[in-house]
């Protein structure tokens, strides 16, 4: 019997990358959860700050237990919630494959499309040339991945492929072309039709001028 949830309430921003992959799994594991807007003014308060003193999203609560980071949050929703779930496979080389894919979320990814992402829609950097280099490396390297391979970290969806969804769905947003990479593409496809797959709102696609 799958654990009910106390009382789950997630922190952050639609618009943010890191806050719907967590929402993407609350989702497809029907967990019920209450959704608590944190723009940048809410994070820099006193009373978000005792939640995570950084100040960044997403924050998950569950009952008394605070969580900070995205990644962790996956995994322990997985861990509580689901633990029977292939989400995060107990075989050690498949674990490691998850966990090498969160770690590209939290690197490359970050300082690839998201960053350039950011850069471009809210002009909060200068250096969007090197995001934008570290995306088109990033897209290469999953490109060639995805040949012969359906999802990410296994034959089946994992926390990988919704750590890493969202940026590489919304590249665009952030002037980085995903035409060059079919194999890419069929892959945001599937995770797409994976059962209540919750889409990000998206922005604008700006042209650089």
């Amino acid at each position: 019997m799958k654990p009910q949830s106390t009382a789950v309430t997630l922190y952050g921003v639609h618009l943010s990358g890191h806050v719907h992959r967590v929402e993407m799994l609350l989702t497809m594991l029907e967990l019920p959860y209450t959704f608590v807007e944190a723009p940048a003014d809410v994070r820099s308060s006193a009373e978000f700050r005792r939640l995570n003193p950084l100040g960044q999203i997403p924050v998950l609560t569950d009952g008394d237990l605070v969580l900070c980071d995205s990644n962790a949050i996956l995994v322990y929703l997985v861990k509580r919630y689901a633990p029977t779930s292939s989400w995060l496979p107990d075989d050690a080389v498949a674990a490691a494959q998850v966990q090498r894919w969160l770690s590209i979320a939290a690197g490359e990814i970050k300082f690839g499309p998201a960053a350039a992402r950011i850069a471009l829609q809210w002009g909060k950097s200068n250096d969007a040339p090197a995001a934008g280099e570290i995306a088109t490396r990033l897209l290469g390297f999953m490109e060639a991945h995805l040949t012969g391979q359906h999802f990410l970290a296994a034959e089946h969806a994992t926390l990988a492929d919704l750590a890493c969804y969202a940026y590489i769905a919304h590249a665009p947003e952030g002037g980085i072309s995903l035409a060059p990479f079919p194999q890419v593409r069929a892959w945001l496809e599937r995770v797409e039709a994976l059962p209540r797959f919750k889409p990000m709102p998206q922005l604008p696609i700006k042209v650089i001028a």
